[in-house]
């Protein structure tokens, strides 16, 4: 936007943010309406702009049907119903909305993202293990992925093992341990290491989406499995990698058709647990998936 406004150079002179809490619609107006200094408009950004709307919508919308000549008032607000007046005021082009995406479209993103930024190809499953990793912070993707086109150098294309060594590093190794645990049914032993992530500050979220990773693996190789597939080719086709076919193999034995028939459900449970439809702690949730998939049948 400033480059938008201010031109290439997005002159200084001509930027001034407000904080819409504590600002006074007078001091945006003056701002609004003084000439700017060294270029040909002015832009005014008031930040957090959903009390300043509430506070001066009046004033708000007189201002609409008259704006500046040379300045430009970009408010920044979570909510803008379109049935306001001051909303039908403002030109339909004038109202940009910042959404991220769903989650299930991320891994599309990123592929996306990846491109266009930073010119390398990302491959589908390479996507979808860093958003299992990451977590739906659009924020902490773009970062991964900067160190991803890094890390790669002058390669095209990212690949699964790159973001599992980049990555996932320590974490997937302690979602090994903690899968091997359980493939052996060991809960104790599990539940230990799930101790550990905690203690070193691993947030709920993204331990969940490490553990998705796996179980929505076995799942598919369950499935791939039923259709008639020899077992060794459903875990290719489902991306199991070589040095992890025996572990994968141990642990749907141990969890058998029942257990793996529930899984989604489990994940799906924890997952809604953890944004807020449980009152039991996001550890207990986790610690109780774990004992669900470690316990003998």
């Amino acid at each position: 936007m400033r480059a938008l406004v201010l031109g290439a150079e997005e002159n200084s002179f001509g930027l001034s943010t407000y904080a819409g809490d504590k600002t006074e619609f007078a001091a945006v107006h003056d701002e609004l309406q003084t000439l700017p200094f060294l270029g040909s408009r002015r832009l005014v950004i008031v930040e957090n702009a959903d009390p300043f709307v509430t506070n001066f919508r009046p004033l708000l919308e007189k201002y609409a049907g008259q704006p500046a000549a040379t300045g430009v008032l970009a408010l920044e607000v979570k909510t803008w119903p379109s049935n306001t007046r001051l909303a039908k005021l403002v030109p339909s082009d004038g109202t940009i909305v910042c959404k991220a995406p769903a989650a299930y479209k991320l891994s599309d993103w990123c592929v996306q993202w990846a491109a266009a930024r930073h010119g390398k190809q990302l491959a589908a499953p390479a996507a979808r293990l860093l958003v299992d990793l990451v977590g739906a912070e659009m924020g902490q993707l773009d970062q991964e992925l900067l160190k991803l086109a890094i890390y790669v150098g002058t390669a095209k294309r990212i690949s699964e093992e790159d973001v599992d060594k980049l990555v996932g590093s320590s974490r997937a190794e302690n979602m090994w341990k903690i899968f091997d645990a359980i493939g052996a049914g060991q809960s104790g032993e599990a539940l230990r290491i799930l101790d550990r992530l905690f203690d070193q500050g691993e947030e709920p979220l993204r331990i969940l989406g490490a553990f998705s990773a796996q179980l929505r693996r076995l799942a598919q190789v369950a499935r791939l499995h039923e259709q008639g597939q020899p077992l060794p080719a459903a875990m290719n086709e489902a991306g199991v990698l070589p040095f992890a076919q025996k572990s994968t193999e141990q642990q749907l034995r141990h969890l058998g058709r029942g257990r793996v028939d529930q899984l989604y459900n489990w994940l799906v449970e924890t997952d809604l647990g953890l944004k807020g439809s449980s009152q039991l702690p996001p550890r207990t949730l986790l610690e109780r998936l774990v004992i669900r998939l470690a316990q003998n049948a």
